[in-house]
């Protein structure tokens, strides 16, 4: 028995099953801008500072990425209230917790087996919790929900990756095509990189305020025909990384090409709170597509809505929900199957997503604070949006559109020659030396444009507007200093 171990551990121990040859393609290719090259040295600078190590600053400020807590974001009272009451049930005794708390609390415990949250939920969500979300979107549109239209998820990305999952398989032996927006929220390349599926881009006109252009569209999918089967088109409203807001006709134009092409629309709708522009107002896919009518109210639809952005920023508290309408009965059927396999949504999240869909209600107790605190975040993102489109829009080589919704502002910079011809001796895209530079020089982390895409031959650069007035106007300091001795250095 010895010997046949030790025969067989000899020969199995210069092998490996799982080999960079045998590695799925798909994650080779994988790219997150978001987290990509330059956060990852934003955060060793952090250590360095740490040790001590001398910098033209003293801290790191992380504009790369959308995280509003990470960035001092206070937490809004209610929700963690009730996230306290669910996970630690004896604060229902408690005379401090307001009436209104208690009470949500404890319809979400008792749709939970046990009384607890630490039991498994259903993968489609906890009951009451989806009708909450059903009630939240009945009264945002004007017209019914479903509960069987209504899941819930660990985040937007769950959801998003569960209904693109749908799509993952070749049609008449060509991969599926995603139509996308170019700037996109680099998640999708991931997810399309991941699911060997092929990205169909179609270019926002940012001359227009990053507009969403019909003939695009019709280009964009006419030239993918030839190489794939164009099968949804993702639309990102507000906008990342670019911050419009799209108007009622452009939403009702995208229906209508999604009906005459036999596109799937998932809509990302994640920012719809966040609207700071007064021109402007958020509507979703879902009213407009039932406004519309026959035809174009068959056409199959997929709206998502996280936790982590709005005025409540609980990024990592991990939940969101999907509303999936028109779907064909046995394509449900699966999309069903798949969650009940592959998916089980924290319930703290939903816990969460339920405080935001079923918030206080005038007369309640905790109506006021709730109010006056979700008007403070809204009003201070506005404060600071309008910061950021100020400041670029006021320095040489700079331009940048209002940022109308989200919460990212995607300038253009013009380069100098010099700039550039130095970026490629270095090996670089001229839009990822400039934010390294940037990035070692002052400390602000911002993701390269190219990390997003854009049209070649322009250079952007995607900052978030989530620094606390105070810290962003230092920012925006650190940034003008920078940017100037840049251009001065390379004229």
């Amino acid at each position: 028995m010895g010997t046949y171990y030790r025969t067989f551990s000899s020969k199995s121990s210069n092998k490996k099953s799982l080999t960079i040859d045998t590695l799925n393609p798909g994650i080779k290719i994988l790219e997150y801008a978001v987290r990509g090259p330059i956060a990852i040295r934003a955060s060793e600078i952090e250590k360095e500072l740490q040790k001590g190590i001398k910098k033209p600053f003293n801290e790191v400020i992380k504009a790369h990425i959308g995280d509003c807590h990470a960035m001092g974001q206070t937490p809004i009272t209610f929700i963690r209230q009730v996230l306290a009451v669910v996970s630690w049930p004896k604060l229902l005794d408690n005379p401090e917790i307001p009436s209104d708390v208690k009470f949500r609390a404890v319809e979400i415990l008792r749709s939970c087996a046990g009384y607890s949250i630490g039991s498994y939920p259903c993968p489609l969500g906890v009951d009451v919790i989806r009708n909450h979300v059903v009630c939240y979107i009945e009264k945002r549109d004007g017209h019914p929900c479903n509960l069987d239209d209504v899941v819930l998820h660990a985040g937007a990305k769950d959801g998003i990756q569960a209904v693109l999952d749908l799509f993952d398989a070749d049609v008449d032996g060509k991969r599926p095509g995603i139509m996308c927006s170019i700037p996109q929220y680099p998640l999708y390349s991931a997810i399309f990189s991941k699911q060997n599926m092929t990205m169909i881009k179609y270019y926002l006109n940012e001359d227009k305020n990053w507009s969403l252009e019909i003939p695009e569209l019709e280009r964009a999918i006419e030239d993918a025909k030839k190489t794939c089967y164009p099968r949804a088109i993702v639309v990102i409203n507000p906008g990342n990384p670019t911050g419009q807001v799209l108007t009622r006709e452009n939403i009702e134009a995208v229906i209508k090409f999604a009906y005459e092409n036999n596109l799937f629309i998932l809509a990302d709708e994640v920012y719809q709170h966040n609207i700071y522009d007064k021109n402007c107002k958020f509507f979703s896919f879902k009213k407009v597509l039932m406004e519309m009518g026959e035809p174009y109210n068959k056409v199959e639809l997929a709206s998502i809505m996280s936790t982590s952005k709005g005025y409540m920023g609980e990024c990592g508290m991990r939940g969101g929900y999907s509303e999936v309408i028109n779907l064909d009965p046995d394509v449900k059927a699966m999309f069903f199957k798949s969650l009940y396999a592959l998916y089980t949504p924290s319930v703290l999240g939903q816990a969460c997503l339920d405080a935001i869909v079923n918030p206080p209600e005038l007369g309640e107790p905790s109506y006021e604070l709730f109010s006056k605190e979700k008007e403070a975040v809204l009003q201070s993102l506005a404060i600071r949006a309008k910061m950021v489109t100020d400041t670029f829009n006021n320095l040489e080589g700079i331009s940048c559109n209002p940022v109308q919704g989200a919460m990212y502002a995607f300038p253009k910079i013009n380069l100098p020659p010099k700039a550039i011809e130095k970026a490629r001796s270095l090996g670089q895209s001229p839009d990822v030396f400039y934010t390294r530079q940037l990035l070692e020089e002052t400390g602000i982390s911002v993701v390269p444009g190219s990390g997003f895409g854009q049209k070649p031959g322009t250079n952007h650069f995607r900052t978030t507007t989530l620094p606390l007035p105070e810290k962003l106007t230092e920012m925006l300091q650190r940034f003008k200093e920078f940017h100037e001795s840049f251009m001065a250095k390379y004229k």
